[in-house]
């Protein structure tokens, strides 16, 4: 490619990634933990098309996992901290940085405790870790989120905005009023050679007079020269000296990059960042993703090029044994080996709004949670031992109703599988979406049977 045009070289690159990404084997690194300071191992392991990015707690016995959503977002104090039904993971913009510059969608992350190991405050051993382990293309194409508009955010210290680009470029600049660390300012169109280059060297830094605070607040626990450039008045305090002239700014790009990985598919357009932090970062990816789920809705699942397995109303009939009026889902728009996601159209000919609240018609929260145990009944019966067998409902926790359904309303039956045990016992926690707003959610268990036993 050297001979080309540099709008050549980017089609051609770009081209590239055009399907999902994984890693072909598992890769490791250790080390300790920057605000716990407790040494843990982390394990890059492949995944399939459409898994997306999820860290799992190894270290805790069920070995629960946590999506990398900017709606898990827990804290942005000195680092991200992701958290899903109570399971915490903290500083995870390296790693996540690292999988985006590589343009890797599908990573199952393994952590041998709360936090990533910081290394040498940079992604380099993480991208080193990864390109010994290699990429592998995946058969299902990327959903890549192009803002048609621009998006702002801003706060008292950040402003930021995203604008329409064919390509992601981040530019950042950073000024600190009350040091005397010259302002920086760079830009980069991102692809997986500048990331791995330009961005992934580029190490933590803090300010001299912040250490003693940190501490207090019980940060930082395992924060030395090894793992951060502190600056003192002039001088740059280091195990080495700095990497790049400008590598302030450069990880400041790096924790964006990191941070806007948090919208769960890759972004085209060009970050504009004034001294930026996780705070704003963060909610400038909150926006992004508000902007997504208004755009798609229900069409999320019907992306051009998706290799989701999809059931219509005649599949669903041959799998559950209920019919019209009781059958609670119209089709599935997505279904993997742990998760699925049904759909149902309530109209005003539902049999049950004659007589549930006359004039004010509303479906029935027993009936939503029957449709997400339909669903979740879908997703066991789908598996080959299980064909021809029957789901029965057995108990539901944790139910929640959080508004009314109403007809015209489009309901999203999502359910992910949590537990099964030899495919006769299984649970799965249960949602319900309209215009992209939990409406209802249950944790539900259910048996799987012979026709004959039942």
């Amino acid at each position: 490619m050297r001979g080309l045009p540099l709008d050549a070289r980017w089609c051609i690159k770009r081209t590239m990634f055009q399907y999902q990404k994984t890693i072909r084997k598992a890769a490791e690194v250790s080390g300790v933990g920057l605000h716990t300071g407790e040494n843990t191992k982390l394990t890059f392991q492949p995944a399939p098309a459409n898994f997306g990015i999820r860290f799992a707690r190894v270290d805790l016995s069920a070995r629960p996992t946590v999506i990398a959503a900017a709606n898990h977002v827990r804290d942005t104090e000195r680092g991200t901290t992701l958290a899903q039904d109570g399971v915490v993971v903290q500083t995870v913009e390296h790693v996540l940085a690292t999988l985006a510059g590589m343009g890797i969608d599908n990573c199952l992350v393994e952590v041998e405790g709360p936090e990533p190991p910081i290394l040498d405050g940079s992604c380099r051993e993480f991208a080193n870790a990864l390109t010994t382990a290699g990429l592998e293309n995946l058969n299902a194409k990327r959903n890549v989120f192009a803002p048609q508009a621009p998006i702002f955010y801003q706060n008292q210290v950040s402003s930021m905005v995203i604008l329409p680009c064919d390509r992601l470029r981040i530019s950042c600049s950073i000024q600190f009023p009350n040091q005397r660390l010259e302002s920086q300012h760079l830009t980069v169109d991102m692809d997986e050679e500048v990331f791995a280059k330009e961005i992934a060297p580029a190490r933590t830094f803090c300010f001299y007079e912040e250490v003693k605070p940190l501490m207090d607040s019980g940060l930082i626990k395992g924060g030395s020269l090894e793992c951060a450039v502190v600056i003192k008045n002039d001088e740059i305090l280091s195990k080495e000296a700095l990497r790049f002239r400008d590598e302030f700014v450069r990880h400041k790009i790096l924790d964006i990059l990191g941070d806007v990985a948090l919208l769960g598919q890759p972004l085209q357009g060009h970050i504009m960042a004034v001294r930026p932090g996780h705070a704003a970062n963060i909610a400038l990816t909150q926006k992004l993703l508000a902007v997504v789920k208004k755009k798609h809705g229900t069409q999320a699942y019907r992306m051009e090029g998706t290799t989701y397995e999809q059931m219509d109303i005649e599949e669903l009939l041959n799998t559950l044994p209920h019919r019209y009026p009781f059958i609670m889902v119209d089709r599935v728009l997505k279904l993997e080996d742990t998760s699925i996601v049904g759909l149902k159209n309530v109209t005003i000919n539902e049999p049950f709004f004659q007589g549930h609240f006359p004039g004010h018609p509303v479906m029935p929260g027993v009936l939503q949670v029957e449709a997400m145990a339909q669903v979740a009944g879908i997703l066991m019966l789908k598996k080959g031992e299980n064909t021809g067998k029957i789901a029965y409902f057995l108990s539901a926790d944790k139910v929640k109703f959080r508004k009314p359904v109403i007809p015209g309303d489009t309901l999203l039956i999502e359910v992910e599988l949590t537990r099964a045990r030899a495919n006769k016992i299984g649970r799965a926690r249960g949602r319900i979406l309209v215009e992209n707003e939990i409406v209802s959610e249950a944790e539900l268990m259910f048996s799987i049977m012979d026709r004959e036993a039942a």
